[in-house]
């Protein structure tokens, strides 16, 4: 199969790495990057400095540049540039917004409306329980769920919106032609089949740790507002919403007990201003959207009512939050918003285990 030219062109400038400055530059006297790689030194240093000059003209290594050549070679993978009609226009508008993204999956998920979630590596069951639903209300009311692929909240925030229509995009840190990490390879897998897989890194590209920053000024790029399930005070997950408050995208945040190591990050989010959320209804409202699923609109009403009734259902045992889901029926998440309440007016604490008992 011939190789499409203009995306390999497009590739190549990205091998090259010109600061961006220098690049928009060439791009209007250009027109387009074919012409500027073409173009002889003369003419180029009319337009950019004498470095830029030498870089445009430096050979790009033959193995990186094979390896690039075989990845855009699979009619499945997509090299998306800033020229394109179907380039993320919420990137656009972000500054600094990647000219080249590898990437695997439905062009048609790169604009639909989106919602970023991300939260801890070493979440809690109930931490992942809370993004796999929702995930799956925000996907069913047609946002499409953003993610970095990580273990825990991320992988479980996928997992909850593949099968909708609106899907989700995985942001990673690699070359397309990696998965990181190794665990989630069937997931990432079930994303590129249903969904979308996004790099602004070269195939090739290994998890490098300064790669993971930069990934996630994309991932709350892309989304009208990031929550961040379960964090820890250092969890990568705060850089993601302190990029969404730098961009002027929403940033929600699930409190958790005060005891939990993974609900600090969150507080901290929600003493600076992040938007306290119990039920995925409350990221709709505040997006100005419609309803959620049936299932979340129940959430929300069990969420709101009174603490007496969760007290009355509790007893005076310790008890875990599954037997109280199976008590009330209640979604968990629900649940565990009104624990939370109840622990912060002292009138339940949380025990080792998972378990709760009444004062």
């Amino acid at each position: 199969m011939a190789l499409d030219p203009r995306s390999l062109q497009w590739a190549t400038l990205a091998h090259k790495a010109l600061p961006q400055r220098a690049l928009v530059t060439l791009l209007r006297a250009f027109d387009d990057p074919g012409a500027i790689l073409a173009a002889p030194a003369a003419q180029l240093a009319r337009h950019v400095p004498a470095e830029v000059v030498a870089a445009v003209a430096a050979p790009v290594d033959d193995d990186a540049l094979t390896a690039t050549k075989r990845w855009i070679d699979d009619p499945q993978h997509h090299v998306i540039a800033w020229d394109d009609g179907d380039y993320p226009r919420a990137l656009l508008d972000i500054g600094h917004a990647p000219p080249v993204l590898f990437y695997i999956g439905s062009r048609a998920l790169l604009n639909r409306p989106a919602f970023a979630i991300v939260g801890s590596r070493h979440a809690t069951p109930q931490g992942r329980t809370n993004a796999r639903e929702f995930a799956k209300a925000l996907a069913a009311a047609n946002l499409t769920i953003v993610s970095g692929l990580a273990l825990g909240i991320d992988a479980a925030a996928h997992e909850g919106a593949l099968g909708s229509e609106a899907s989700t995009l995985a942001v990673i840190g690699t070359g397309p032609d990696r998965v990181y990490p190794a665990r989630n390879r069937d997931l990432a897998q079930r994303i590129a089949q249903a969904g979308g897989l996004l790099s602004e890194f070269l195939p090739g590209t290994p998890p490098r740790k300064e790669n993971f920053p930069r990934r996630n000024r994309l991932i709350s790029g892309l989304a009208r507002g990031v929550l961040v399930v379960e964090a820890t005070l250092s969890s990568g997950s705060l850089i993601t919403a302190r990029w969404a408050g730098e961009q002027g995208r929403e940033v929600f945040a699930i409190p958790g007990s005060i005891h939990s190591p993974f609900a600090k990050g969150c507080h901290k989010l929600i003493r600076e201003g992040a938007k306290l959320v119990e039920t995925a209804q409350d990221v709709l409202d505040e997006l100005g959207l419609g309803s959620s699923a049936p299932a979340t609109r129940a959430s929300k009403a069990a969420a709101a009512a009174p603490e007496s009734e969760l007290l009355s259902m509790m007893g005076y045992d310790p008890v875990t939050i599954d037997a109280l889901v199976e008590r009330t029926g209640a979604p968990a998440e629900a649940i565990t918003a009104v624990l939370v309440r109840l622990e912060l007016d002292a009138l339940v604490c949380a025990l080792p285990g998972g378990y709760w008992q009444r004062h």
